[in-house]
């Protein structure tokens, strides 16, 4: 056990990471040493920021409070804390399972962390940051909770109302990234798309986005969480005009069919979501789209199935995943529907859809072959170096391997041609004079 050091590990999303970044920034201003997601977990303090989104998370989250629990029992490590969205959402039911834990926290009280511990908050780095990502990208959070009432999603339960961060504070917060050096900022809510309307009485993420582009030295501007609901048009001529806003935006469109969005209490039928889906890619050509669908709510038919499917093919998304629903306590479903459809079903329905756009991911891909992308170098590994395209986001996207007959810098940009295409990666040189 190493004294005045805090391991922090972070589970679920990456606003979650936010989190866990700007609390090690405090412990750092208190004299401790702060390490994240360490391969070995040998704090004096440890701190575990939960997901509770859906099952698997939740299980995840549990397993790792017991794992560290028993590192506890061991000697290995001294205080045991809990933090974020399971926390937040079952509180008291943690604070009599899991005895072992000393201190829960929910997803906005972790600042009394510090106080329990006898340290200060020190409100003047409050939006300050370690950086836990490569030191060219990093996550930035506008706004924090979701007005939306989904059917099944437990995000309002744990992080309540809509609160966007005002812009002057988000400027602020990418000009001092960028003096340390980042290039690529990942713009992520619950919901960009209801950006300012609680603060500005507007839809605001459009001119938000104007106004970030406008930074020196900001670099790529990525777009995640948008909801198709509601959708704020005006950004298609921003993503269209700015050159640093990546053509590629995360849209999570759920299903298709008319039945289930209603089910869902998605706001929006069938020819809403195709006529708007069709809206973006003609008014911004070249643009990615990412989505994400869920099979198995309850009351999905065959039917339904398929004309999510016919959807997957007809659209042809360049970037999806997708997930089985999961029965979550707190929802409008738990309460109001049964999980009439087994858990097998679900899966059986999920890789389906998967399988489809797995040859759709391909052929979006071969069609890159012999084209050029400015990539930005992620990683260097033994036979390659690793960057991704604008239209790749960090972790969930495919990757471009770029062989390693020339030395690259990670953190910079080049020219790279696609030499060769997979369903998940891509293989590229750069290109001659492009150094």
């Amino acid at each position: 056990m190493r004294k005045n050091k805090v391991d922090i590990i972070t589970l679920g999303c990456s606003k979650n990471l936010v989190d866990s970044e700007r609390l090690m920034r405090q412990f750092v201003a208190n004299g401790y040493k702060a390490e994240h997601d360490p391969e070995k977990v040998n704090g004096e303090i440890v701190v575990v920021n939960t997901c509770g989104f859906i099952g698997d998370a939740k299980e995840e989250s549990i397993r790792m409070i017991l794992e560290l629990g028993e590192a506890k029992r061991r000697g290995q490590i001294a205080q045991l804390y809990v933090m974020g969205c399971l926390s937040e959402r079952f509180l008291e039911e943690m604070k009599n399972e899991l005895p072992e834990v000393d201190r829960f926290y929910g997803k906005f009280n972790w600042k009394g962390l510090l106080a329990d511990l006898g340290k200060p908050y020190y409100q003047d780095l409050a939006d300050q940051r370690i950086l836990t990502t490569p030191r060219h990208y990093a996550y930035l959070k506008i706004s924090e909770g979701c007005d939306r009432t989904c059917s099944y999603c437990s995000i309002p339960v744990m992080t309540g109302r809509h609160k966007s961060r005002s812009m002057e504070e988000i400027e602020n917060e990418v000009r001092s990234l960028t003096e340390q050096g980042v290039k690529e900022f990942q713009v992520v809510a619950q919901d960009l798309t209801y950006y300012g309307l609680d603060r500005y009485g507007r839809m605001e993420l459009p001119r938000l986005v104007e106004r970030i582009s406008d930074i020196p030295h900001a670099g790529w501007i990525r777009l995640h969480y948008a909801y198709p609901s509601h959708f704020p048009l005006d950004l298609l001529r921003v993503m269209r005009e700015r050159e640093n806003v990546c053509l590629y935006l995360d849209i999570a469109l759920q299903h298709i069919s008319d039945p289930m969005l209603k089910r869902m209490r998605r706001q929006i039928t069938k020819a809403e979501t195709y006529a708007l889906l069709e809206r973006i890619r003609e008014e911004v050509p070249g643009i990615h789209l990412r989505t994400t669908l869920m099979t198995g709510h309850p009351g999905e038919t065959e039917k339904d199935v398929e004309e999510l499917a016919d959807f997957v093919r007809a659209m042809r998304f360049e970037r999806m995943g997708a997930f089985a629903y999961s029965h979550e306590e707190g929802t409008y479903a738990y309460t109001h529907f049964e999980d009439d459809i087994p858990q097998e079903v679900k899966q059986e329905r999920l890789d389906y859809i998967m399988r489809i756009q797995e040859n759709i991911s391909a052929e979006v891909n071969e069609q890159k072959k012999g084209r050029i992308f400015q990539v930005i170098i992620d990683r260097e590994e033994e036979d390659f170096y690793v960057g991704r395209t604008e239209f790749d986001s960090p972790d969930v996207d495919p990757e471009v391997l770029i062989a390693k007959d020339r030395r690259l810098v990670v953190g910079e940009f080049y020219p790279v041609k696609i030499k060769e295409a997979e369903a998940f990666d891509l293989y590229g040189e750069v290109e001659k004079g492009g150094i």
